[in-house]
């Protein structure tokens, strides 16, 4: 069974090689979104200190590390576009999946989880954005749901946004 769990600072080095994982897993499919400064153990730290850094755990294993942040993303404030939802929103940052939980359908698990979080902090709308290169998450996120609402720029770019109404 899944759990979506806030981390804790004894998974950080495990977080960071998940991170590492799916780095590596970006350029394998052709492009490239996280560099090689970020995101990084420092980035899980901060994340776990601020109480936004999350694991999802199967039978006691990490299979997955990501930032949920329900204080929103100052990026977001302006969209060429629209958002679909209202605020209050949380936002999903650094997803990435451990290699050997691939292949198992653990995006729309990890997406029921992270929604029942949301719905249990009284927050009904998710955002997401990713590099206009990862065809993998635009397709993941439209699969689950989500609606492509626009371009944000994030971290000096061009992002895809996208939301889903909870």
């Amino acid at each position: 069974m899944y759990t979506l769990e806030l981390a804790r600072e004894a998974d950080v080095q495990r977080c960071g090689e998940i991170l590492a994982e799916g780095r590596a897993f970006q350029r394998a499919q052709g492009f490239v979104q996280w560099t090689e400064d970020y995101p990084n153990t420092g980035t899980v730290r901060e994340d776990i200190q601020n109480r936004k850094g999350y694991v999802i755990r199967f039978d006691g294993a990490i299979a997955a590390y990501l930032c949920i942040d329900f204080d929103g993303e100052p990026a977001y404030r302006e969209i060429q576009g629209a958002w679909q939802t209202e605020e209050p929103y949380a936002v999903v940052h650094r997803m990435a999946f451990a290699d050997e939980f691939r292949g198992r359908g653990l995006t729309e698990t990890a997406f029921r989880l992270i929604e029942a979080l949301c719905r249990e902090n009284g927050v009904q709308s998710l955002r997401v954005d990713t590099d206009p290169s990862n065809q993998r998450m635009q397709h993941i996120l439209e699969k689950n749901g989500f609606s492509h609402r626009g371009t944000i720029f994030f971290q000096g770019g061009e992002r895809m946004a996208y939301d889903k109404a909870l």
